[in-house]
């Protein structure tokens, strides 16, 4: 079975809802179909974040959500995948892999200087399939502040 990547437009905006809705609820977030949608319907047509949808046999299988940054240091525009889910019954089948490297080569092709994304450290699973597509753990601690 074939993985094929798409970045997600109007269209796909129901499917992806409900495949956002269940990302959020593993998040220990209450379902709500209706606020997923129109949280992405918002970030895609104010063009503020790019979502990569991976299809098996046409189903909608997994995505990626990346949002844009800008780093002053480097004075270059770089990406955070912010979001990476794969539907329960297409785990461990490759899906996840094929997203990472979709949203690395989009960011290349963007001309960013790089990507980046956060995981707990007790995500073990993440952090090997991380390791696993070349990304680096880096030495940098980030701090957060909760309104």
């Amino acid at each position: 079975m074939t993985t094929t990547i798409s970045r997600a437009g109007p269209a796909d905006l129901d499917a992806l809802a409900a495949l956002f809705d269940a990302y959020r609820q593993f998040y220990g977030q209450p379902g709500d179909v209706a606020r997923a949608r129109q949280w992405l319907r918002e970030r895609l047509r104010f063009g503020e974040s790019v979502v990569l949808l991976a299809r098996r046999d046409g189903a909608l299988a997994g995505f990626a959500q990346l949002y844009p940054m800008f780093s002053s240091v480097r004075t270059a525009k770089t990406w955070i995948l912010n979001d990476l889910y794969v539907d329960a019954g297409a785990r461990r089948q490759g899906v996840a892999r094929t997203l990472l490297d979709a949203a690395a080569a989009f960011a290349r092709t963007d001309g960013a200087a790089g990507i980046s994304l956060e995981t707990t450290l007790d995500n073990t699973a993440a952090r090997a399939l991380y390791r696993a597509a070349g990304w680096h753990e880096d030495a940098t601690q980030w701090y957060s502040l909760t309104f």
